[in-house]
């Protein structure tokens, strides 16, 4: 039996004091830039949906810095090219935002089967970079965070 995702995902925010922000290129998607996401696991909550996910595609303990909800979701279609990893008939993901706060930009441990590289841009320049309005969208919202 496949084991689909479930429609609900975190969208986690990796940034710094002074306002550098950590994308990484999707490895299924070569030049499509992202924050680090990830679809929820049955029985989890957000916040741990969002430590798992920061983990996974990182490296990095999200315990050990300043995780906070945003209070922020998006309701977006699911892109074609990824719905069959969906239940079928799923054509909508609800996506709710969440900050990391680090004190410096660091190096990461990337999942290779997820992402080729990383970056860390000033807000400004990631937000232009992400391929999701979503997610674009939500670095934009880090100035008033700083």
């Amino acid at each position: 039996m496949i084991a689909h995702k479930i429609p609900v995902s975190v969208l986690v925010v990796i940034y710094t004091a002074d306002g550098q922000v950590l994308l990484m290129e999707r490895a299924d998607a070569p030049g499509f830039w992202q924050s680090v996401t990830g679809s929820q696991d049955a029985g989890e909550t957000l916040e741990q949906t969002a430590i798992r996910e920061v983990r996974e595609e990182t490296g990095l303990d999200a315990t050990q810095f300043e995780l906070t909800p945003w209070d922020l979701s998006t309701r977006y279609e699911i892109y074609e090219r990824w719905r069959h990893r969906y239940a079928p008939g799923v054509t909508h993901n609800t996506e709710h935002v969440f900050g990391l706060k680090l004190p410096a930009p660091r190096a990461v441990t990337l999942a290779p089967r997820e992402h080729l590289r990383y970056l860390w841009l000033p807000w400004t320049e990631a937000a232009q970079r992400c391929f999701s309005s979503s997610n674009a969208e939500a670095i934009r919202l880090l100035s008033a965070r700083l």
